[in-house]
């Protein structure tokens, strides 16, 4: 086994997974677009020796699929990864959200600092799809006696998103090309997801999103002084207040295994922006709760709804009302399934020290498409690169943790991938417990 890994390992071409990051950061793929990198990459696991497919879900929107076959008498694995990005890398969409202008690493034009890719998505999520692409492509190129099939899934629609202005479809994000991959046949017996976070993970949190409204009533300030006043925009901050003194209480409830569930509110909507004159009758914000995999979204809703009447109770003279418009339960693969195992022997391979989760990694509350993956019956590992550090070792920015990928990290994470595939697709399936 060890000879055969050596044998992949040597095929990985640096210079290759270097411009190939580079050429998907310089491809834009804003959730709902991802058609044009998708036939990209399409084109690429061919040309790299992969059967390659073009999974077209509407006219601007699909995913890449690659197959290596083997000779059928192992267990197939599912290398995935998404490749949308949240943010869409224009001035028109992105400002003021992402701040007061576009950085070098928010826009869709691939640069190379030294040894670090640069460019919106460099990181989260087309670096690590590169890593996924290069990985597949030097166990190709070394020509292994491969038992089981390994797929490549390069997915559309991975963010936790709805459809952005002027698409056509509802569900373009919330992992809907990785749950239509599946429904068209690209299935594996278990599967390794590409994502942040330099520990083998095996369980996250879902996400349930609510809409509240807090109800006033309509008025002009003209008439303040002298008709009842009831202003829904101030009431719905001071019940913003009391949610988010909420939050940290439902964390520490729902804690446990390698999720710490996290809350917060998104975004308030009430009265028109083309006049100030008047105060509207009710004012909706979102809350975005993540889930533990051991709490369902109707537990979650209760939660919510009883967090929610104890904060108004402190108020005493709010009125609200509330919904919950989203639901995707978390998810979890157990431990001791055999590709957790076969990751963390990669991981322990790569580094040459004993797989240890780090306190970072108990605590997360990020969501991916591995619940589509888990939660559909695809036993599932996640590994992704180690954080970015800025020079005096602090952690850089969110964005810029997404925007931008060091070179060596990345051949890290496709050593480990290859690694942990080729463990994968050189057993038969009698050796691998737990797959039909």
């Amino acid at each position: 086994m060890t000879e055969l890994v050596e044998r992949a390992w040597a095929a990985i071409d640096a210079d290759r997974l270097r411009d190939l990051a580079l050429r998907m950061v310089s491809t834009p793929s804003p959730t709902g677009d991802e058609a044009a990198l998708a036939r990209l990459l399409t084109g690429h696991l061919a040309e790299v020796g992969l059967e390659a497919t073009y999974q077209e879900i509407d006219e601007r929107q699909g995913n890449a699929v690659g197959r290596l076959r083997g000779d059928g008498t192992g267990a197939d694995l599912l290398l995935y990864a998404p490749i949308d990005t949240l943010s869409v890398g224009t001035e028109e969409e992105d400002l003021p959200y992402v701040g007061d202008a576009l950085r070098p690493d928010m826009r869709t034009e691939g640069l190379l600092d030294g040894d670090t890719v640069i460019g919106l998505g460099a990181s989260n999520p087309k670096g690590h799809a590169a890593c996924v692409v290069e990985a597949a492509s030097a166990v190709a190129a070394a020509g292994l006696p491969l038992r089981g099939d390994l797929l490549v899934g390069l997915g559309a629609g991975g963010m936790p998103t709805n459809s952005r202005p002027g698409a056509t479809r509802a569900n373009t994000g919330q992992g809907n090309g990785c749950s239509f991959m599946l429904e068209q046949g690209v299935w594996a017996d278990h599967a390794i997801l590409a994502k942040p976070g330099w520990s083998v993970s095996h369980e996250e949190v879902g996400l349930c999103w609510f809409t509240v409204r807090v109800l006033g009533t309509f008025n002009y300030v003209g008439s303040r002084q002298r008709l009842p006043y009831r202003n829904a925009v101030v009431d719905a901050a001071r019940l913003i207040g009391e949610l988010e003194r909420w939050f940290p209480e439902y964390t520490a409830r729902n804690t446990g295994g390698l999720v710490a569930p996290q809350g917060h509110v998104a975004s308030v909507r009430g009265g028109w922006e083309r006049t100030a004159a008047f105060s509207p009758a009710v004012c909706e914000f979102t809350v975005d709760l993540r889930i533990s995999p051991r709490t369902t979204p109707a537990d979650a809703a209760r939660q919510f709804g009883e967090g929610l009447a104890a904060a108004l109770e402190r108020l005493g003279d709010v009125s609200a009302t509330w919904e919950m418009t989203l639901s995707i339960p978390g998810s979890h693969t157990d431990p001791q399934t055999w590709i957790v195992g076969a990751c963390v022997r990669a991981f322990e391979a790569v580094t040459g020290a004993p797989h240890v989760v780090d306190e970072v990694y108990r605590t997360t509350s990020g969501a991916t498409d591995g619940n589509i993956l888990r939660n559909r019956g695809i036993p599932t590992a996640r590994i992704g690169m180690p954080r970015l550090a800025s020079t005096d070792g602090s952690e850089v920015d969110f964005p810029l943790g997404m925007n931008a990928a060091s070179l060596p990290n990345m051949l890290r994470l496709t050593r480990l991938i290859v690694a942990a595939a080729v463990d994968a697709c050189t057993r038969d399936r009698a050796s691998i417990g737990g797959v039909s």
